[in-house]
């Protein structure tokens, strides 16, 4: 009787566009961030001005996402939720362990336009 075990493996950019409907499901969130977020990376990767961020490190998932919370949220319960949903999500859809989804509240979103640089 053959293994007929099979393995899937997942681009990083749609790691990433999961990521990013994931987070914009929490309310609180007002948008993604689009701003640079590595300085050192701009010179050497298109993933400098990315609002999310994810890296296969060893066979499990690290995420960064980057997120406009809105000014009436409480920043400290939004991140979490966030942080919880990126992971259950990846985890769920993809079947792969994710170790570590990182939530930085890069900004905050004062008006209702909500502009993504």
């Amino acid at each position: 009787m053959e293994n007929n075990k099979t393995e899937l493996s997942v681009n990083t950019q749609v790691l990433e566009k999961m990521a990013e409907i994931a987070a914009k499901e929490i309310d609180g969130v007002a948008a993604i961030c689009k701003k640079a977020v590595d300085i050192k990376g701009a010179v050497k990767t298109k993933s400098a001005f990315k609002g999310v961020v994810a890296e296969n490190v060893n066979g499990a998932i690290k995420i960064t996402v980057y997120v406009n919370v809105k000014r009436e949220a409480n920043v400290r319960e939004v991140c979490e939720a966030v942080q919880n949903n990126v992971k259950d999500k990846i985890q769920t859809m993809t079947g792969t362990a994710v170790t570590v989804v990182n939530v930085v509240a890069a900004d905050i979103t004062f008006n209702e336009v909500v502009e993504e640089n």
